[in-house]
């Protein structure tokens, strides 16, 4: 049963941290349409790592290309706490940011007590756009700060899965 990517009734907190939580949601469950819902746009930016070896991405399809398409058929857990939500009443911009956690393993193999993993701990910073044309909040700027990685990274390197 296919759901509404947008749910009613929240408040403007609430939708805001509905974005990020669909865009997660959409890596870990795969849903490519639940993961564009939660972008304003071909006309984003995503970035990965804030020193000289950060990952730009300078654009939605990009972002597909290099986060969806690699990390949604991995059996992943994508999560955000501590969220602080920074928006002025009636304005259509928005900044959150939060706390993240992020565990990685290769298709089919999340369930193996001593499969390869990759967990990844950092910050969100994210920069939100009210839609004028639907009253969604989306993702317009998207920066992760890793802070701390542990296990196999080599499970992100490499060509994405076939599909």
């Amino acid at each position: 049963m296919a759901s509404s990517y947008f749910l009613s009734g929240l408040t403007t907190r609430e939708s805001i941290l509905d974005a990020m939580t669909r865009v997660l949601v959409a890596l870990d469950q795969n849903d490519v349409g639940l993961f564009n819902s939660a972008w304003a746009g071909e006309d984003i930016l995503a970035q990965i790592g804030v020193d000289e070896n950060k990952k730009v991405l300078p654009n939605l399809s990009v972002v597909r290309k290099v986060v969806f398409d690699r990390i949604g058929p991995m059996d992943t857990t994508h999560s955000f706490t501590t969220p602080r939500v920074h928006v002025e009443e009636g304005a259509d911009t928005a900044v959150l940011t939060a706390v993240s956690l992020a565990q990685h393993c290769p298709v089919g193999r999340g369930k193996e007590p001593d499969g390869p993993k990759y967990l990844v701990g950092g910050e969100y910073t994210v920069d939100m756009v009210k839609d004028a044309a639907d009253g969604q909040w989306k993702i317009k700027k998207w920066i992760l700060k890793i802070n701390w990685a542990q296990g196999d990274n080599s499970i992100l390197d490499g060509p994405p899965p076939a599909r």
